[in-house]
C-alpha cells in the first residue's frame, strides 16, 4: 500500500497507545493511519478520541492479543 502509516505500540501501556495515537494524529496529514497494539485497554481509548477528531474506526484481532486499529478521516 503506497504512503501507509502504522504506528506501533505494542508493549505500550494506557495511558501511552492513546497519547502517542494522538500525537500520531496530529503531526501526519494522512486520511488513514493504523494502530498496532497489543494492549487490550486501549480499544476503548483510542477509538473514541480518533472519532472526537473526525476518523472511523475498524478493529480487527490480527493474532490472539493483538489488534489492528484502522483510523480513516471522514470528509
Amino acid at each position: 500500500m503506497e504512503n501507509e502509516n502504522i504506528l506501533d505500540v505494542r508493549g505500550e501501556i494506557c495511558p501511552y497507545p492513546m497519547l502517542k495515537t494522538n500525537k500520531e494524529l496530529d503531526a501526519v496529514n494522512s486520511p488513514e493511519l493504523k494502530v498496532l497494539t497489543d494492549h487490550s485497554p486501549a480499544l476503548m481509548t483510542i477509538p473514541p478520541q480518533a472519532i472526537k477528531r473526525g476518523y472511523a474506526c475498524e478493529v480487527e484481532e490480527t493474532s490472539q492479543g493483538e489488534w489492528t486499529i484502522k483510523l480513516t478521516k471522514q470528509n
